[in-house]
């Protein structure tokens, strides 16, 4: 395998899409099929005889991670959302989510987000982190103990910079949920290697302005926008019934709204 991407933050939206173009001469799909067998191998052993479920974001790998997974015989998933996702991709989600899906959300809304506009479209990795904090960990928390589970898999993968434990792929947090992160030695290009030799589908947020940087993510949280108004001007791009329905309660976005139509 040939690496052609780099660490995560100096990787560029169109870099990603030119990996993409070459990846078959990146990575051979006997080599990737090797270690996908490796990957479920190791599934097994580490869930063997524990309930086990596995985290569904939508995005590429977590995408990668579902299908392995399913391989591995491991079925139970969940997907942690709020009120703030982009309508496009939840709608994608209904069409494509895996069948023993169950989704979390945790109801941050436009109220919310009006009480807390510091976390409208961080510009900061501290304030993303919080996002990731209040939804994705909430709500695997909820799952994870309403489930009784004994271990959950994530798509997390040292290449994005993401924690996976120290020493090893598994760690328990304070709370007692022990998460484990199989794909956590993966590069980027397995990653988009196992999407094109698997054809799996990936929602329409790579499409849009910066998928690739962005990924998943409610809209409000939306990354690497330079600013508040032009957070708003991407996601108007994307979506614009968003940002006239937050007009009603963010200053901001009536703000953005005014100044475009003057």
């Amino acid at each position: 395998m040939n690496k052609v991407l780099g660490k995560k933050q100096s990787i560029r939206n169109t870099d990603w899409l030119e990996a993409i173009k070459n990846i078959e001469s990146v990575v051979k799909k006997k080599d990737l099929d090797k270690r996908i067998r490796e990957t479920i191998k190791e599934i097994k052993q580490e869930t063997s005889g524990k309930r086990a479920a596995y985290a569904w974001s939508g995005g590429k790998d977590s995408i990668v991670l579902g299908a392995i997974c399913e391989m591995a015989g491991i079925k139970d998933c969940v997907l942690v959302v709020c009120d703030l996702e982009y309508k496009d991709f939840m709608e994608w989600v209904e069409r494509n989510k895996p069948e023993k899906l169950v989704i979390e959300n945790t109801g941050q809304n436009l109220e919310w987000l009006a009480a807390h506009p510091n976390m409208l479209f961080p510009q900061d990795s501290k304030t993303a982190a919080q996002w990731f904090h209040i939804v994705q960990h909430r709500g695997q928390a909820r799952y994870y103990k309403a489930n009784n589970l004994d271990i959950l898999l994530l798509g997390r993968r040292r290449a994005d910079g993401n924690y996976v434990g120290k020493g090893s792929n598994i760690y328990t947090n304070g709370q007692g949920i022990t998460r484990y992160s199989p794909l956590s030695d993966w590069s980027h290009e397995e990653i988009l290697a196992f999407i094109h030799y698997y054809n799996a589908e990936i929602p329409p947020i790579y499409a849009w302005n910066n998928g690739y940087l962005c990924g998943t993510h409610p809209w409000a949280a939306r990354q690497w926008t330079g600013s508040v108004e032009n957070g708003w001007k991407e996601v108007y791009e994307i979506d614009s019934s968003i940002v006239t329905e937050a007009a009603n309660l963010i200053p901001s976005a009536k703000k953005f709204l005014e100044n475009i139509r003057c």
